[in-house]
Parts: structure tokens; C-alpha cells; sequence
């Protein structure tokens, strides 16, 4: 028999990365409310450890101005580069820069994003409100009576009655496909041809950046491009964006030098051949999937936020900033 949990009939977080660790922040500030249940699909990850690759964040004003909302921007901006403008490679080989503004604080900010994420989580555990489950999986949800089955590693099931459920659980949403099936809600996803990859540009042996920290690098094509934002031990984070076709042909380590050398020219010396051929063969490659519904939210108890209501392709630079903005001022529901 599945344990049940009722208790104060607290709200009921199910999410996994930055969304479901920020969103308990701005939900304890301004009237009473009830305390937050944390539910995540995964183990807690360890600090410091990373798995796979990630692709850095770039933040805006409106993802700072909520960050100061909980009192977190100034420590977040401490672990971040400002990006003051985009410096763009052409195959010319003469770099251009395009400002974000006329004004030096008239940038964003490089974020790394399990940096953020290890600091969103921590501070999330800090507060004594607010109780965290890792590896606790939603199975099911009644949204009619707030009735959310989870699996659990030490009982097997467990039933937990809420007042309010706030899905934070990315593009494959479990709380949005229950929200399809109790009650109305249009839905539309796309799986679009471009996929992602991450690598990354070591700092120099003098431990220096191999480019220009304070932009972000572009290197523009018709059908793919090339992106690094800078870290803070010196290395840059690079992402490409390319069509299956495109890493397809790219099959051994002698065609992959050859097509940077053909598309990336100024990279390669300053990635090695050998980190190239280390990151590209080894990385995996990541799905884009644009996602879009409405309404977000259900009989007034159920809400869906981040990637789980409207999941956008990573280069729009809107993903994080949108998540943040969210949480800060929900719109009612009614």
C-alpha cells in the first residue's frame, strides 16, 4: 500500500534543475503561505561534480532584477563574466563587435549553469521551510483533488495530499500531461533539425583566456553556427548548433579538423586537436524541443512553469531569464 502523507497540506513542488530550485525563494516572501515540498526525479548531485555537458547561461536585467527579489544577485553576478557585446568570426578572419548598449553596464552575464544550480539548491535546502525529496518520481496526479503518487526509494510508492502543485519539470513535463488529461489545455512541441553540442576552449598555458573574455563569440553560418561564453577559470564553454546532417558527416578525427579548419578557422589552435577530438567524439549531442500550451494552469491549484509551459531553443537567450521571471509574480489562477 502506498504511504499516505497529508499534514499541513503543504504545496507540492515536482521539478528537476534551476526552475524547481528557485521557484520556493519567491513563493515564502510577501502573504502566509503554505510550505513547499521539493519532489526531484533524480539523486542530490554532489558539489563540485558534473555530469555530461552544459551549456553555459546568459543572463539578462530581467533575470537580475529577479535574482535581487530574493537577495541572491550579487552573490550570483560574484561567479559570473559580463558580456558587453557579441564579437562575431567571419571566415574573413576580421572580427566585429555588435554592443548591447551605449552604456558599460549595458550587457549580460555569463553564468556557469551547475555553479547556479549547486547555489540555488543549497540556499533552497538552507531554508528550514522547505523540504527537498530527491529520487522521488511523479507517477500520478488526480488535479481534481490534489492527490500526487510519487515513487520513493525506501517504500516504493507514496501518496501526498496537497493544496497547490507547481510543475517545474521541463519540456516532458509529467505534471503538464496530467494537466492534458484532467483538464483542458492546448499543446504543441516541435522537434527542430538543429542539435547541440557542447566543447570547450581550455585557458592558455599561462592560464589566460585564449580570447576576449567580455563578449560572446559568434561564428555565424547559413545553416549552423558556433557560440563561447567565457568562464571563470579562464576557459570558454562552446556550443554548436547544427543539423543532424552536418555532425552525420563528420564521422572520423580526420574530417573533423578539416571542417573546423573550413568553418571555424580561428578556434582550432586556440581549442587543440586533440580537446577537439576529445570533446566532439565523447560529448553527447543535445535535442531542441520548442514547446508551447495554455493555459498554464488548472483549477486554480495547478500551475506549470519554465520549460514545462513554454520550453524555447537555447540561442533566443530567453529560457532562464523567462524561468526567473515566472516564479517572482505568478499570474492568478482563476
Amino acid at each position: 500500500m502506498p504511504e499516505q502523507e497529508d499534514g499541513n497540506k503543504a504545496s507540492d513542488n515536482s521539478g528537476r534543475s534551476l526552475v524547481v530550485h528557485w521557484w520556493p525563494s519567491p513563493w515564502q516572501r510577501g502573504p502566509p503561505r503554505p510550505p513547499p515540498r521539493v519532489a526531484k526525479r533524480h539523486p542530490r548531485p554532489a558539489a563540485g561534480v558534473s555530469g555530461g555537458q552544459s551549456i553555459n547561461l546568459a543572463l539578462s536585467r530581467r533575470g537580475r532584477e529577479a535574482l535581487r527579489a530574493v537577495g541572491l544577485e550579487d552573490e550570483v553576478l560574484s561567479m559570473a563574466i559580463p558580456m558587453r557585446a557579441r564579437m562575431i568570426h567571419p571566415l574573413s578572419g576580421t572580427q566585429y563587435a555588435i554592443p548591447y548598449g551605449t552604456k558599460r553596464d549595458d550587457c549580460i552575464y555569463s553564468v556557469n549553469r551547475r555553479a547556479l544550480n549547486e547555489l540555488l539548491l543549497t540556499k533552497a535546502e538552507e531554508s528550514p521551510n522547505i523540504s527537498i525529496h530527491f529520487e522521488s518520481r511523479l507517477l500520478q496526479a488526480d488535479l481534481e483533488t490534489n492527490t500526487l503518487v510519487f515513487s520513493d526509494g525506501a517504500t516504493g510508492k507514496k501518496t501526498v495530499q496537497t493544496e497547490f502543485v507547481f510543475g517545474c519539470d521541463g519540456a516532458h513535463s509529467t505534471v503538464r500531461r496530467q494537466m492534458m488529461r484532467w483538464g483542458r489545455l492546448n499543446y504543441q512541441q516541435e522537434y527542430i533539425q538543429p542539435r547541440l553540442q557542447g566543447l570547450t576552449m581550455p585557458p592558455t598555458p599561462i592560464r589566460d583566456f585564449a580570447m576576449e573574455p567580455n563578449f560572446i563569440h559568434i561564428w555565424p553560418h547559413h545553416e549552423f553556427m558556433m557560440i563561447a561564453l567565457p568562464n571563470r577559470d579562464k576557459s570558454f564553454t562552446l556550443t554548436l548548433f547544427m543539423p543532424c546532417s552536418v555532425f552525420e558527416s563528420i564521422r572520423n578525427e580526420d574530417s573533423l579538423p578539416t571542417f573546423f579548419q573550413a568553418h571555424f578557422p580561428d578556434s582550432i589552435n586556440k581549442i587543440g586537436v586533440e580537446r577537439l577530438y576529445k570533446d566532439y567524439f565523447a560529448n553527447p549531442q543535445g535535442k531542441m524541443i520548442p514547446v508551447k500550451c495554455s493555459p498554464h494552469f488548472m483549477a486554480g491549484s495547478t500551475l506549470i512553469l519554465g520549460d514545462a509551459a513554454h520550453a524555447v531553443v537555447p540561442f533566443y537567450g530567453q529560457g532562464t531569464t523567462t524561468s526567473r521571471c515566472a516564479p517572482t509574480s505568478p499570474r492568478p489562477c482563476s
